[in-house]
């Protein structure tokens, strides 16, 4: 297999997170984000973290991308421990992070230096591979002030993929975008993910945008962030966020978050 075909039929990864704990300073005190977190994630699953802010789904995503270190516990990808950041890794964020001085085919080909051994030609072929993936591929010599936020994010997207990461990691990508812009986008990924079938960790705080997307939801409570709950999504793909069954499923995966929400309150008062 040629690391062309490679990149453009990527393998996906399995996860495991062992009994995690993650504790930072804040000035003073201590806050715990993470206590004896454990989720083991297969081979191109879509899985949703979903919970109130404080609840450290950002913190699990952020350790399993390798960016911090923990206190107790450990994360493997495909048995061999995370240490720190990996090429088999990429993050998406709410905000694009593009480069406003390279056009949009220039933002996709820098995240292509994270893979050595490509031709400059062979580049260029994988960058436009994954702008047609995105249904940018009449926008490659576009400069990122004349795109719309939601193609921003299809931008950000292809970059993220390009290198071929056995996993995607995707910190709330769709929040600041409008409800019009998220459903088209919901639709892309699904019809990527399928394509695909990359395993993908992705952060919400949208129950009905995890229901639309994941295959699994995992609930998560605050004060400090543990793993409440998880719920198999068995709706047929694509799925429609404003269906009726897709909004059963929201609603009572909402009401448990609130139960678990006022119980905290509770305890802390």
């Amino acid at each position: 297999m040629t690391l062309v075909t490679e990149l453009l039929n990527p393998a996906p990864a399995k996860l495991s997170v062992r009994d995690v704990t993650k504790r930072f300073a804040s000035g003073a005190r201590q806050v715990h984000a993470l206590d004896h977190v454990s989720l083991e994630i297969g081979e191109g699953e879509f899985v949703c973290l979903v919970g109130p802010s404080g609840c450290g789904k950002t913190t699990l995503l952020n350790l399993i991308a390798g960016l911090e270190g923990l206190d107790a516990g450990a994360v493997f990808n495909d048995g061999a421990r995370i240490t720190g950041p990996g090429r088999d890794r990429m993050m998406m964020f709410q905000e694009s992070a593009l480069f406003p001085w390279l056009d949009v085919l220039g933002n996709v080909l820098f995240g292509l230096k994270l893979k050595p051994g490509l031709t400059a030609a062979e580049c260029v072929a994988v960058a436009r591979h994954y702008l047609r993936l995105v249904g940018l591929e009449k926008c490659e010599r576009a400069y990122i002030h004349e795109l719309s936020g939601g193609m921003k994010q299809r931008v950000a997207l292809a970059r993220a993929l390009a290198p071929n990461p056995r996993v995607l990691l995707m910190d709330e990508p769709f929040a600041a975008l409008d409800a019009l812009t998220r459903e088209q986008l919901y639709g892309d990924l699904q019809r990527i993910w399928a394509e695909h079938r990359k395993t993908i960790v992705f952060v919400t705080h949208n129950v009905r945008e995890a229901v639309c997307l994941g295959d699994r939801v995992v609930l998560f409570s605050p004060h400090p962030g543990r793993i409440r709950e998880e719920f198999v999504i068995e709706l047929p793909r694509p799925r429609d966020i404003n269906s009726v069954e897709l909004a059963r499923y929201a609603t009572r995966i909402t009401a448990t978050l609130k139960n678990y929400t006022d119980h905290e309150a509770e305890v802390a008062s």
